[in-house]
């Protein structure tokens, strides 16, 4: 009797466990004003940019342009010293004239012996001889003369000219510099269409592709966009930034762009996306990527796989698995687990409302 007292009595002072109130959590709905666009930095460039060298090598004595100067078709830009190739000229022109004269004169000889052969008064095989000595002269006067026109075009490259019109967009050498042939010196922006270059990086190198259309914004004219398309992509990476080069040739007048302007292209991301959620907000699930999305009707969480696209600063586009209207918690996913009763609120700590009941704000979660 006393042990059914006493456990009467236990029964008696135990209470029923409270329940665990609702945790309150940051919500926020996948924002679609921006769906699904990447924004990458990038500088207006000219289609054709040639580097400018010169075919010899040698002292530069002048450099007549500048960066930033217009230059016409055929203008010299830069003069090394032609002394050397101008005495080789010289010894050219003195070898054409000797290898001319023994020319002549073994020319006269084949005549005579020719005459002399008719009448049979040297043999045969005299004349040939002649003959292969005239043929022979002849050939070193054509060396001479294309040795001769070599060492003028050696001469003549010591003008370095412009091969187009343009301008000077960048120089690598000065004036009293020795320069090896083929060391650059100028790059020349030429005339024309203007382009677009940006650098895309290796983990979102996939999404892009040649005649991908996309969106180009100057930082100097905000909020005005213009259409262009991806007209080249490097195949390999820069060795040192990890980046592929790309270019998107601008549908606009060519008083729009100027050389060197900052830029943004816009591209929509690859499997159409429409949504992004806050960085924070990914969490791992057990198949890759998952968010906490909270159950309007019971406000309780459910951990939602879905497909991302390449990350940004501070959000990442989801390809599948939410819909507009989700509330996906924004922070602090690690500390919660599934099935927990939550109190979603706004940025501006907020209750929103339930289901069915007009919400604390229209655009509450965004």
């Amino acid at each position: 009797m006393a042990l059914a007292a006493t456990l009467a009595l236990a029964a008696c002072g135990k209470e029923a466990p409270v329940p665990e109130p609702p945790r309150p959590v940051l919500v926020v709905r996948p924002d679609a004003a921006a769906a699904g666009i990447d924004a990458f930095a990038g500088e207006v460039r000219a289609r054709q940019e040639s580097t400018l060298a010169f075919r010899v090598g040698g002292n530069i004595l002048e450099r007549r342009v500048d960066v930033g100067t217009r230059v016409r078709r055929g203008q010299v830009l830069a003069v090394v010293d032609a002394g050397d190739f101008e005495a080789q000229a010289r010894a050219a022109q003195a070898q054409l004239t000797a290898a001319q004269a023994e020319a002549g004169r073994a020319a006269a000889d084949r005549a005579r012996f020719a005459a002399l052969g008719r009448d049979q008064l040297v043999s045969r095989s005299a004349v040939d001889a002649q003959d292969a000595q005239a043929r022979a002269t002849q050939g070193q006067v054509d060396a001479a003369r294309a040795q001769l026109e070599l060492a003028r075009n050696q001469a003549g490259y010591t003008q370095l000219r412009a091969p187009a019109d343009g301008v000077i967009a960048s120089r690598s050498a000065e004036a009293g510099q020795v320069v090896s042939a083929g060391q650059p010196v100028f790059s020349l922006a030429a005339d024309g269409t203007r382009e677009v270059v940006f650098a895309v990086p290796e983990g979102a190198v996939r999404g892009f592709s040649v005649g991908q259309p996309v969106q180009v914004e100057l930082w100097s004219q905000p909020g005005r966009r213009w259409p262009g398309t991806i007209r080249e992509l490097s195949p390999a990476a820069d060795p040192a930034s990890r980046t592929f080069a790309a270019r998107v040739a601008v549908q606009a007048g060519d008083d729009v762009l100027e050389l060197g302007q900052s830029a943004r292209v816009y591209m929509l991301q690859s499997g159409g996306a429409a949504l992004r959620v806050p960085l924070a907000a990914l969490q791992r699930g057990p198949g890759g990527s998952a968010v906490w999305v909270v159950d309007k009707a019971t406000r309780t969480l459910r951990l939602q796989p879905v497909r991302t696209g390449a990350f940004g600063e501070d959000g990442v586009p989801v390809l599948s698995g939410l819909a507009p209207d989700d509330w996906v918690v924004a922070a602090g996913g690690h500390l919660l687990r599934a099935g927990l009763r939550v109190q979603p609120v706004d940025r501006d700590n907020r209750a929103l409302a339930p289901v069915g009941r007009a919400p604390a704000t229209a655009t509450a979660a965004r």
